[in-house]
């Protein structure tokens, strides 16, 4: 399996305290076990910014990294101790002492001593640098300078400045390494072949979650042990429902059905989406409204390198979905007046896409300094327009419950792009195929 080198961790740390005013530390928490019910913890994720600086799988730890005066650095990093009894019950540990060589820090110390030791790190330097979003790191360090405060006589002088640091490290996290693109690679290869046996598998009278169950299946096979997100698996009328999870209803024929789903690999998601007929074969009106979708994602497919823009690629898709709905009857009147009043949006009513690494919805900025952001080398995106034409819409009764979504995952190359989730067929023919071949 494809790991991210300790190596790559420093580098990453180092980047960032290059961006660190002299002078100054920076805090970054780690998730915190979650309970489900009574005693019982959902399964650990650990928090996707402390994973990208560390590799460390650990709830409750703290990275703590030092820039001083003089521009030297250390890291140091604060996790829970060693204790036999607890990891008879919860599993291994790390260990402050091992923490140092496995995970190439300066320092480790137990979590029984973050306070006086965040205490005497921020006392004297001028700046402190955390994500706001960590609530509960945020309070740490708004009582440790607090409490600086009371005792200047003491020689302890608090930071003067509290800055958010979550912009530096999204820029950084949007641009992916050749390692961290392997990894997406193998993972969107793992959820393609979950997408494949499950339109192998599908035939009416099964369940949606018995495709839900097929797909979690592969994920785990192949070392994705869980999804990057819940599940959609909408029959019918559930596929116009953009967020459906339930995946608890039966698969009738002559329905559609769409499938929403990716894997997790170290930490990073796969985000596919497909739709297919139950029984194996597009009506006519299914196939006419699925060949406009898939038509607007290969025209936005084609326009996505770099320096474009994903506004001016969402209009072409824009266009040749409206036009396609007008083609149909479902639209009437003219494409200008049309996208000028937003009709389509009755049926196409989301983005075309969104950034994709260790969160499915990635961070980063989409526009810099008020325009859109050109598009550049290493970025990884989706790319998922779709159709959604829901029960009592105000069209043809034929259309009526048709929901199509075709998401590919791709990475920007030098050029052009390349699909990462190219394994999975989308093709009307190609569907079809596959699913006349069963399991």
């Amino acid at each position: 399996m494809i790991k991210i080198d300790i190596s790559e961790h420093q580098t990453r740390r180092a980047n960032l305290l290059s961006l660190m005013d002299h002078n100054s530390v920076c805090v970054v928490g780690s998730a915190s076990a979650q309970t489900r019910s009574n005693d019982t913890d959902y399964c650990f994720r650990q928090d996707s910014y402390f994973w990208y600086l560390t590799g460390f799988d650990e709830p409750d730890a703290t990275l703590i990294l030092i820039k001083y005066a003089d521009g030297q650095t250390h890291v140091f990093m604060s996790l829970l101790p060693k204790d036999e009894q607890a990891e008879i019950w919860h599993g291994r540990r790390l260990g402050a002492q091992a923490a140092i060589a496995k995970l190439a820090l300066d320092n480790a110390f137990d979590n029984s001593q973050l306070e006086d030791q965040l205490a005497n790190i921020l006392s004297n330097k001028q700046t402190v640098y955390s994500l706001y979003i960590q609530t509960s790191v945020k309070k740490l360090i708004d009582q440790t300078i607090m409490n600086l405060k009371r005792v200047p006589k003491q020689g302890l002088l608090a930071p003067s400045q509290h800055i958010d640091i979550q912009s530096q490290l999204d820029e950084a996290r949007l641009v992916k390494s050749t390692t961290e693109i392997a990894i997406m690679q193998a993972v969107a290869d793992i959820s393609a072949q979950a997408h494949c046996q499950a339109m192998q598998l599908c035939k009416p009278t099964l369940n949606e979650y018995h495709l839900e169950a097929e797909i979690q299946y592969v994920f785990a096979r192949n070392g994705a042990r869980h999804p990057a997100y819940t599940s959609i698996v909408g029959g019918g009328d559930n596929a116009c429902i953009l967020h459906y999870t339930q995946n608890n209803q039966v698969l009738q024929d002559g329905d559609l059905v769409l499938i929403d789903a990716g894997g997790e690999l170290e930490g990073y998601a796969a985000d596919i989406t497909r739709t297919f007929p139950v029984n194996g074969r597009f009506s006519r009106p299914q196939a006419s409204v699925y060949q406009i979708v898939l038509d607007a994602q290969l025209a936005a497919l084609e326009l996505l390198k770099p320096g474009a823009l994903l506004p001016e690629v969402t209009q072409v898709v824009v266009e040749i979905i409206t036009q396609g709905l007008l083609d149909l009857g479902i639209l009437t009147g003219e494409l200008h007046d049309n996208i000028e009043r937003l009709t389509y949006r009755h049926y196409f009513m989301h983005g075309l896409g969104h950034y994709l690494g260790l969160d499915v919805h990635d961070v980063g900025e989409y526009k810099v300094d008020g325009a859109p952001r050109p598009l550049s080398p290493g970025m990884v995106l989706t790319v998922e327009p779709g159709i959604y034409i829901a029960p009592g819409s105000d069209c043809p009764e034929i259309y009526h419950g048709i929901g199509v979504r075709i998401e590919d995952d791709i990475v920007i190359t030098e050029t052009s792009n390349h699909v990462l989730t190219h394994q999975v067929p989308k093709t009307i023919a190609e569907i079809e195929a596959l699913m006349r071949a069963g399991v």
